[in-house]
């Protein structure tokens, strides 16, 4: 998790780091952009992508929500690096190329 943690603070200075919901919430220039959580079955980690809807890659999933898709981090595994640091690329270019408002 903490690996975790500083790969997503690591990508842009604007990003901030607050709680929301009793889980670690990111965001970029005050905006909501994603969260690092457990589930709670099976105990493993996860990147929750807020705007995931705009997100398209075959590990994305998003279940039951319209708006945020999750990534599952098997803790059994040494962190996919290359596939975070695409989909947080990814997402932040939502908000930086303005598909996502920011105030």
């Amino acid at each position: 998790m903490l690996a975790l943690r500083r790969m997503i603070l690591d990508q842009d200075q604007e990003i901030t780091e607050t709680m929301k919901w009793g889980m670690p919430c990111f965001c970029y220039r005050k905006k909501m952009f994603c969260y690092l959580w457990t589930e709670k079955k099976t105990g493993e980690p996860y990147l929750l992508f807020v705007e995931g809807n705009y997100l398209i890659h075959p590990e994305l999933e998003a279940g039951k929500r319209s708006r945020m898709k999750i990534f599952r981090v098997n803790p059994e595994m040494d962190l996919p690096i290359s596939k975070i640091k695409l989909l947080l690329t990814q997402a932040l270019d939502l908000y930086r190329n303005g598909t996502i408002k920011i105030k």
